[in-house]
């Protein structure tokens, strides 16, 4: 039986275009500017963000879907699917405004909801995706039934990712130069959580990322009791392949049945930079 529902994204989830098309789920880009000119995110490629900031000094800035973006987006689904209800997941309301202009979107139209996942990146991602599954494996759930998986899947899902380097977190004036000198010279890189929709600096650990990698899948894995099922490992543009190789042997080695990489797109790796490293995965 054919799902009551369309889910909706926007590009900062980091949902590829095939798993898009896998799933069921309409994506919505964001944007990305490199100075006057403003581009869809996932319209180029990740190295362009890099190749700018590395030629001009400038970062290029990101900003959310519009509500016209929105607008145009539930007006085509609605259009085409006027029996179906569309279920919006949107991206951490805290973090951008991408949320709030869905709800301007959605304004006097009953068939959308948008639940804030209070998750950015492939965290997001993944509650999208496990809501696709169920609403797979359950047609007939009524609204409320589905919201509440939702909620479920906000709880269980667990994010973090180090980055590289702090010279684009220092560019975007996400970290002062202070505490990016002091890192540069101990040679430290925080780890970033997303709690509570926040992205949260709550270790800093010394190394380079091919000692850090390998060994923080089993120390995260215990710390939030995450499930063996599956884990999803992130990686940004300009990662070392042999951190992805030991890595992923982490991950084997500690017994994940499932073990998928997913790429960082063109909102979070303007922030993040290049050679990011990151776990998702839910808790049992």
């Amino acid at each position: 039986m054919e799902s009551k529902y369309i889910l909706v994204a926007e590009s900062g989830s980091d949902i590829t275009r095939k798993l898009a098309e896998k799933y069921g789920i309409v994506i919505v880009p964001m944007h990305v500017s490199f100075g006057e000119t403003t581009l869809d995110d996932g319209s180029f490629p990740i190295q362009k963000i890099f190749d700018h900031y590395e030629t001009t000094g400038e970062l290029p800035k990101t900003s959310a879907c519009n509500p016209m973006d929105f607008e145009k987006v539930f007006d085509e689904l609605h259009e085409r699917y006027p029996k179906k209800h569309i279920l919006h997941l949107a991206y951490s309301a805290v973090t951008t405004c991408s949320f709030q202009n869905a709800l301007i979107a959605g304004e006097n139209r009953p068939y959308i909801t948008s639940i804030d996942t209070e998750n950015v990146s492939v965290g997001q991602g993944m509650i999208v995706m496990r809501t696709a599954e169920y609403l797979n494996d359950h047609p007939e759930a009524s609204l409320t039934e589905v919201l509440a998986e939702v909620e479920r899947l906000k709880k269980k899902i667990h994010m973090c990712f180090f980055p590289d380097t702090l010279v684009y977190l220092k560019a975007g004036g996400r970290v002062s130069n202070a505490a990016y000198l002091g890192a540069k010279v101990l040679n430290l890189k925080p780890m970033i959580e997303i709690i509570e929709g926040k992205l949260v600096s709550t270790q800093k650990k010394r190394g380079s990322m091919l000692f850090i990698a390998p060994r923080i899948v089993a120390k995260y894995a215990e710390q939030y009791n995450l499930s063996k099922e599956e884990i999803i490992l992130l990686w940004s543009e300009g990662i070392d392949p042999a951190v992805k190789e030991k890595a992923e042997k982490a991950a084997v080695d500690y017994g994940f049945k499932s073990i998928k990489w997913m790429e960082t797109g063109g909102v979070v790796s303007t922030h993040g930079g290049p050679g990011c490293f990151g776990i998702v995965a839910f808790s049992e």
